[in-house]
């Protein structure tokens, strides 16, 4: 983004000494940013992708789910990471940034509300996985039950609002620790009992041979879960925004990137393979398969004292991360709707914390009507993998814009200073496009989770809440208006963008 887009100061937009000071400012943080090492960022970005939560879905396939991990690993994971690098290297901003350059700005809006819009329906589907999770600590017949989930949904999201809305710094720290006590541990357990079960000679619920490495194919509804995978690997991104606090970019970022990536694959894999030993597929759940792996595992060694131990862990953890999500992608689109305009002043106002809790009670009201469906669907399943789906599908609309932008830029600003260069750009971007495309498509064919609802009643609701991610930031820009632009906010973009002039020429 350059300078020149933005307008011309009118007669009462003249910048004082006040606005320059708080642009100096800004420029003085930037250019004094604390550095970080690079195995920092791959645990950040590990913290941010890994998950427990997505394991069950994977767990139906037993042996299978290997096979179904690694291949969006190759056409989705290792394309978003090499990309990303590349892009953060060279243009600091996050998508909003590069899909701005690349593309245009009104594309870049839409990129960065579809990273925000996706946390509607990610929060339903997040908080159901944590109600089937407390429902192991009160009654576990709870777990299956919809208008119990839907309440529990409810009081948690409202509750992490009210504590977002506080500012405070107890969130950075719930954050923090949520990889270490909701996922490594947890899942190191997890698989560790489930070798010594199979040492003691016990079968595995799921075959483990040869013959069952690949899902049998039944049509396309038999591969319709990989979709899951997609979101499950969503957010690798993000923090390619920190390339810049590396010692060296174009060495350390990669070698971040590949060291989240194999955590990642770890975490998501081996726990998948642990649940699939002790919990038939037919018996398992997608909200609560991972408590009911516990739980069988700890009845089986008589420890079930440790079952609702272990329920907090996992409830801690996923609150932590509800936390940052809460105050991650709704920050982000306040910060360029302020310097842009994209957002009424209402929703850009801050409460006296500085938080933007106009935005998030907004996003809280459709979060809780999305919650009331969990009462309506009979299946607490079916209403996680319908939500699990629309959530990847929204947050897909990103990656076809990045990957696009990041072909587009390569072509458009080829000497542009890049701190890594990805190879083979063009293809990894093709086959990125080509599977992010392909996984909105099989989206909208309905798993065999869905169980006996009809069909077009799935497609109605995905294809909804889709479009919720088109029509929505059409409305405000078509709506936009100059006044709509925030001051500070743009003397704070100046301040931005003479600092990056200064880096770049100090690259040349």
């Amino acid at each position: 983004m350059s300078s020149t887009d933005a307008p011309p100061p009118g007669p009462g937009d003249d910048a004082g000494p006040a606005t320059r000071e708080r642009g100096g400012a800004v420029a003085g943080r930037l250019a004094t940013a604390p550095l970080m090492s690079w195995i920092t960022l791959a645990l950040m970005t590990t913290s941010s992708v890994a998950s427990l939560r997505s394991a069950p879905t994977m767990a139906v396939y037993g042996l299978a789910c290997v096979f179904l991990y690694l291949v969006p690993a190759l056409v989705f994971l290792l394309p978003t990471a090499l990309v990303s690098a590349e892009l953060a290297s060279g243009w600091e901003g996050g998508v909003y940034r590069w899909v701005s350059e690349g593309l245009s700005k009104p594309l870049g809006f839409l990129a960065v509300w579809c990273q925000f819009a996706m946390t509607i329906f990610y929060y339903p589907s997040l908080l159901a996985y944590v109600a089937s999770t407390i429902a192991y600590v009160v009654n576990p017949r709870l777990a299956g039950n919809g208008p119990y989930t839907a309440v529990v949904i409810m009081v948690l999201y409202w509750t992490g609002v009210w504590v977002s809305s506080r500012g405070t710094k107890a969130v950075a720290g719930l954050s923090s620790t949520g990889l270490v006590i909701g996922t490594l541990i947890p899942g190191t357990l997890l698989v560790v009992l489930g070798l010594v079960f199979l040492g003691q000679g016990n079968s595995s619920a799921a075959p483990m041979d040869a013959a069952h490495l690949f899902p049998e194919w039944t049509g396309l509804a038999s591969l319709v879960l990989i979709v899951n995978n997609f979101l499950s690997y969503s957010g690798m991104e993000m923090n390619a925004v920190h390339v810049s606090s590396l010692r060296n970019p174009a060495r350390e970022f990669p070698r971040s990137m590949f060291t989240a990536s194999a955590m990642v694959l770890a975490i998501f894999i081996l726990p998948a393979l642990a649940i699939s030993w002790v919990v038939p597929s037919s018996e398992l759940s997608l909200t609560a398969g991972v408590m009911q792996a516990f739980d069988a595992f700890f009845q089986y060694f008589g420890i079930g004292w440790l079952t609702p131990v272990i329920a907090v862990a996992l409830i801690t953890a996923s609150l932590g991360g509800m936390l940052t999500w809460l105050a991650g992608p709704s920050k982000g689109l306040l910060m360029i709707s302020r310097q842009e305009g994209y957002l009424p002043p209402f929703l850009q106002r801050l409460n006296r914390e500085g938080v933007q809790q106009n935005l998030l009670v907004a996003q809280g009201v459709v979060t809780t009507v999305i919650a009331l469906l969990y009462a309506l669907i009979p299946n607490v399943s079916s209403a996680y993998w319908i939500f699990s789906v629309i959530t990847t599908q929204v947050y897909l609309i990103v990656y076809l814009l990045m990957f696009t932008a990041a072909i587009r830029l390569r072509r458009t600003q080829p000497d542009h200073p890049r701190g890594y260069r990805a190879p083979a750009l063009v293809p990894i971007c093709v086959i990125g496009l080509l599977s992010s495309a392909a996984a909105m498509a099989i989206g909208f064919v309905p798993s065999s989770q869905f169980g006996s609802g009809s069909v077009w009643t799935y497609v109605e609701i995905v294809g909804g809440g889709l479009l919720l991610g088109l029509v929505t930031p059409a409305l405000f820009l078509r709506l936009r208006k100059p006044s709509w632009r925030s001051p500070e906010a743009e003397a704070e973009l100046a301040a931005q963008e003479a600092h990056e002039r200064r880096g770049t020429e100090g690259d040349a």
